[in-house]
């Protein structure tokens, strides 16, 4: 994916923008927009002309955004990608307060409108306090033995979206990526990442005392005493830290061949006898019309399965039943009374993100429509903001950098002709899905209430629930999204061999109508082709044509390839995150290579997009470096240093700064629009050159 949630702006190469990232700005009361707010593409008044760009590249096109845009109270961290989705949810606000009182509604605007009203009324929420979750904490409690209880996590699974202990679903079989197979996953961990239970440091032994205080807060608002709470509460910390000893590393889980894992299920049965699977898998398939009889599935995490055994047959009963208890509770938290939000907000946004302040409840509703009735809420959304003229456009550059890169396949030195001949067929495989569905899902057996909001998202997981293990058995759907429309956000699925660019990421200042094309291309041209370029990245390239686990690379040309991957993850590895952490090189390489290779082959595409035009310069500057400023500007942000550690350890994409100077540093068509000297910062004697 192009973006994440934050990034941050730190240390080398920078001028510190540290008073700016700890600005926060209470906002104004917000009001429905009537229509989306226009940016444009390339914005003079975010830059910082006091800043040589080739000394700085990030400051000098950022340094005036960040000055005026501190983070706002509600947020872990600001940029132009959570601005626009900011404008999106305010604006699809609007659209939801007309469904939520129309009198003539259409089924799509009956199903949102009602979430949304459900949601929103608070005084019902907080009126039935604890009640909607009474049944499900009162069937744990009357388990009365180990068998009992493990039968049950096949209902907690389908009927709650809490994390019992691992994970299951649907998804495409790696080996044979026509075909939907059952997947048995790692899970079952309360704090975001396996390291936050084993590292040492003083900051994790912190963090996993903050969460012993969440535990022990949250527990007592069910009815449970201070004393048992607390002794729960180290319970529950020392089960999740044996399924975290056992879990992959993120960096591991880059590697597909390490999570597949494709065996019968008396196989699995080998791996983890305590769970009666075929029981389990029956019980997934309550409501799924003619369920499908599984012989084989795959076990991405073997050793997992087999730490969930010890856990499910060791532990004792009353210590199992707490682990249930706290996760059922605080999955259901955000949904349930002001008590039991805000303690859920404390700790998972207040103290790990460092957001000061719980969004206003209409953004908390919007995007809990936009999580639950996506495609549905898409469709009010694309009526009003995607054009046919820019769904055409957006796919005419998609085909100008699909050729582009192309051409670049075609002419490396590295590659090998049976290689190039194989990433060619990919190439031309790869399918562009631009805006939304060709279909929109059928929400008609999904049920919403004008007044039962925790109820709503109930049903709204059930009836996911029973979608995805519809699938299993079945061909797959290539014309599924794995995004909603309003999503500001891009992304490659290698299984599918297809790019995805939501309606929501395709407006201003991102992709702006009114603009020339330079700024578009550096801009959406990039993320284009930061896309495209995953498809051949070091996880992507593991991946055929037809989205299958094949290793289709010369022995010599994967070596050439991970050779020049080494080049980026050396510099990257270089800059400092926060504090004394750094780039976790080998987790952010393959967001590293596709920014490298998609600025360069949309800076490619856009030159001979244009070679028979004559440009102009505007605003004072020349259109190659209209183009590189359009490519930084969709990285401006502040982030607050909590969230920053959190994306250190978990994110696989780099800071903002690092996305933008370490990749215009190994683009000499940079330096050349600019007029950099060989011995400038923004310089490098040896680029890293992977496309």
């Amino acid at each position: 994916m192009r973006i994440h949630p934050a990034r941050l702006i730190a240390a080398l190469l920078l001028i510190s923008p540290a008073a700016f990232a700890q600005q926060t700005v209470a906002q104004p009361p917000a009001q429905p927009l009537a229509q989306m707010p226009y940016a444009p593409s390339l914005d003079p008044a975010s830059l910082d002309r006091s800043v040589d760009p080739c000394t700085n590249f990030y400051q000098y096109s950022c340094g005036g955004w960040m000055k005026n845009n501190p983070i706002p109270a509600d947020q872990s961290s600001w940029d132009v990608y959570s601005k626009l989705a900011d404008d999106n949810q305010q604006f699809l606000w609007g659209i939801l307060q007309a469904d939520a009182t129309a009198t003539a509604r259409t089924p799509v605007q009956q199903k949102v409108g009602d979430y949304f009203a459900a949601c929103m009324d608070t005084a019902a929420i907080d009126r039935r306090g604890l009640t909607p979750l009474t049944p499900e904490l009162a069937a744990i409690d009357q388990l009365h033995d180990r068998k009992s209880l493990i039968a049950a996590l096949g209902t907690l699974h389908q009927h709650s979206s809490g994390t019992f202990f691992f994970n299951s679903g649907s998804a495409q079989d790696p080996g044979d990526s026509s075909q939907i197979i059952v997947d048995i996953g790692a899970g079952g961990l309360g704090l975001p990442d396996r390291d936050y239970y084993l590292k040492t440091d003083a900051k994790s032994i912190e963090t996993r005392a903050r969460y012993l205080d969440y535990i022990t807060h949250l527990l007592p608002l069910s009815g449970q005493s201070a004393t048992t709470a607390a002794a729960d509460a180290a319970t529950i910390l020392r089960i999740e830290t044996a399924l975290a000893s056992a879990s992959l590393t993120r960096v591991e889980r880059r590697d597909p061949y390490k999570q597949y894992h494709k065996m019968t299920v008396a196989q699995l049965a080998a791996l983890n006898p305590a769970i009666p699977w075929p029981q389990y898998l029956a019980a997934q398939f309550a409501g799924v019309p003619n369920p499908p009889a599984i012989s084989t599935l795959n076990v991405s995490q073997p050793a997992f399965q087999q730490a969930v055994n010890t856990v499910l047959t060791t532990e004792p009963l009353p210590a199992l039943k707490a682990y249930l208890r706290f996760h059922l509770l605080s999955a259901a938290a955000p949904s349930l009374s002001t008590p039991f939000e805000t303690a859920n907000f404390d700790f998972y946004s207040r103290y790990l993100r460092g957001t000061q302040q719980m969004p206003p409840r209409w953004k908390r509703c919007v995007r809990q429509v936009d999580r639950s009735l996506g495609e549905a809420l898409g469709q009010e959304f694309v009526r009003r903001t995607f054009s046919p003229e820019t769904k055409q456009k957006t796919l005419l550059m998609t085909t100008q950098i699909e050729q582009a890169m192309q051409e670049e396949i075609q002419q490396l030195d590295w590659m090998s002709p049976a290689t190039k001949t194989e990433a060619l067929r990919k190439l031309h495989a790869i399918r562009n899905k631009i805006g939304y569905p060709d279909t929109w899902r059928d929400y008609s057996s999904l049920t919403v209430s004008p007044t039962d909001y925790f109820g709503n998202t109930t049903q709204a997981h059930q009836f996911e629930s029973r979608r995805d293990w519809a699938k299993v058995g079945k061909p797959v759907d290539r014309n599924e999204w794995g995004m909603t429309p309003p999503t500001v956000n891009a992304y490659f699925d290698p299984q599918m061999n297809d790019i995805n660019f939501p309606a929501g990421v395709l407006q201003p200042p991102l992709y702006d109508p009114r603009s020339d094309d330079a700024p578009n291309y550096g801009d959406t041209g990039a993320t284009i082709g930061h896309e495209l370029t995953h498809a051949f990245d070091d996880e992507g390239r593991q991946f055929s044509a037809e989205g299958n686990l094949k290793d289709w690379w010369t022995p010599a040309d994967a070596t050439g390839f991970e050779q020049r991957i080494n080049c980026l993850r050396d510099q990257f590895a270089s800059y400092t995150v926060v504090d004394d952490i750094h780039i976790n090189s080998k987790l952010t390489s393959g967001e590293d290579v596709a920014d490298l290779g998609g600025t360069l082959i949309a800076y490619i595409a856009w030159k001979k997009a244009t070679d028979n035009l004559t440009l102009h310069p505007i605003d004072g500057f020349t259109p190659d470096q209209r183009f590189f400023i359009g490519f930084a500007q969709w990285a401006c942000e502040n982030t607050r240093p909590e969230d920053s550690r959190l994306r250190a350890l978990t994110d696989p994409h780099s800071p903002g700064f690092a996305r933008i100077n370490g990749i215009v540093t190994n683009m000499p068509q940079f330096a050349t629009a600019f007029g950099c000297k060989a011995s400038q910062p923004m310089v490098k004697a040896k680029v890293c050159k992977v496309w």
